[in-house]
């Protein structure tokens, strides 16, 4: 172990012990728990002593986390982590599977058939960051650890879904638990690929899937206002959330989504309607399966902006994306710019997913590691450490920063604090995107 000394307000020193298996970071041990310990030596004996009479176990109970640490420091938990699942969704054969294959690199079913995809397959997929790539380079890091993205491949949806059609109640079932929405449309054309409805129409696909989740959230809302009209006149509290519950169900029923109305989780009237768990509350994102001549087609790429307008649009080709994965990136580069494009597909849909759910990241690196860790847009320095470990966030002291440009500008930790560019920051900071972080904290 090594022992350092800070100063602190009082003008007498912490003596600090840093453990030693915990990853190297920028500044130093990354995360590295500082367990405050008695200047006086009586009182250090005296601690001591009562260790040897008291059996291990009971030490343990006493102090389960400190005992943890010095037991099996490597085991630190996560538990704190900020999770992104987009739900997969869209009409049978639209290449939903075939997407998800190229995120995850693996081969589920993606048969010609509707319904191919009946238990939802779940992948956890790494968003690109390039900022990782010059980390690592930096810092002579052995391996890089982007932040991940969890992506669902919900059965498809037919017309009826709402009221048990096909495979509806599972979709539903499996919609309600994701974060995001995102839709596949089919663009692209192939007869030997059949479409549920004989022709293919974003328009029409797209008109499909909303109006099934219109249809079972109004479902959902037309349910609660009974209750909700009997509970207002005894709970004052509940006005608000009846108020709300009626407006959404006007805008559902002039067949708009809540989304594209700015009801979201996070405004008040989202807030007030959380307990329905309504489906178009959540944010959505449009991939659009085009063949390879319209991922260069301006004019078509507009058009259909135009129609999911404010949601997010993504254009790709879902079996060149899958193409891409098994080539080496100067053969996949050259194949991206021959079809007029800089990056795949899937790296644009990573960022805007994590947009969508107003996520970013931090960063940290050492020669073990660079690594991407996922926040709340708007969380603070000790929320911010609390997704490595709740320790780092109870005993949250001080965050030393610098920002990513800076770090690249300056090529080193040393030479970052020699110019003025790291700074210790408290526990009102905010975190900003591409912050490099070392946390100090208190056990």
């Amino acid at each position: 172990m090594r022992f350092r000394v800070w100063d602190t307000p009082f003008g007498r020193p912490w003596h600090c012990v840093r453990h030693r298996s915990a990853e190297m970071g920028p500044f130093g041990r990354l995360g590295t728990g500082i367990s405050h310990i008695r200047s006086s030596a009586s009182r250090a004996s005296s601690r001591a002593r009562d260790r040897a009479r008291r059996p291990a176990r009971k030490l343990e109970n006493r102090l389960p986390s400190q005992a943890r640490l010095r037991r099996a420091p490597s085991e630190l938990q996560e538990v704190a982590k900020v999770s992104l699942t987009i739900g997969i969704v869209g009409l049978p054969n639209v290449g939903k599977s075939t997407l998800f294959n190229a995120l995850t690199k693996n081969d589920v079913l993606a048969a010609n058939y509707p319904f191919a995809t009946i238990e939802p397959n779940v992948g956890v997929v790494g968003v690109p960051d390039p900022r990782l790539d010059k980390l690592a380079e930096i810092f002579g890091s052995q391996r890089i650890l982007p932040a991940t993205v969890d992506f669902v491949d919900i059965a498809g949806i037919v017309r009826g879904a709402s009221e048990g059609e096909g495979l509806g109640n599972k979709f539903l079932a499996n919609i309600r638990e994701s974060d995001a929405i995102c839709q596949v449309i089919r663009a692209f054309k192939d007869e030997n690929v059949v479409h549920v409805d004989g022709k293919v129409s974003p328009k029409d696909d797209i008109e499909t899937i909303n109006t099934e989740l219109i249809l079972a959230d109004l479902q959902s809302v037309e349910k609660a206002v009974p209750r909700l009209t009997k509970e207002a006149r005894l709970q004052k509290d509940k006005v608000a959330v009846l108020a709300a519950v009626e407006e959404a169900q006007k805008i559902l029923e002039a067949g708009d989504t809540l989304f594209s109305r700015g009801i979201t989780a996070g405004t008040e009237t989202g807030r007030l309607l959380h307990e329905l768990h309504l489906l178009t509350t959540k944010p959505f994102l449009y991939v659009f399966n085009v063949d390879e001549d319209e991922l260069v087609d301006e004019d078509f790429k507009n058009e259909q902006r135009a129609l999911v307008a404010p949601a997010e649009a993504i254009f790709l080709n879902a079996k060149i994306e899958s193409e891409l994965i098994e080539l080496d990136d100067d053969e996949a580069l050259e194949l991206l710019q021959s079809m007029g494009q800089e990056e795949p597909g899937l790296a644009t849909l990573g960022r805007v997913g994590f947009a969508t759910l107003g996520l970013q990241t931090y960063l940290t690196a050492g020669p073990k590691e660079a690594r991407a860790w996922t926040i709340k847009k708007g969380a603070t320095a000790p929320e911010a450490a609390g997704v490595i470990h709740t320790d780092f966030q109870k005993g949250f002291i001080k965050a030393e920063i610098i920002s990513f440009e800076d770090l690249v500008e300056t090529g080193s930790v040393a030479e970052a604090r020699a110019k003025g560019k790291a700074r210790m920051e408290g526990k009102e900071y905010v975190m900003q995107d591409g912050d490099v972080v070392e946390f100090r904290f208190n056990v």
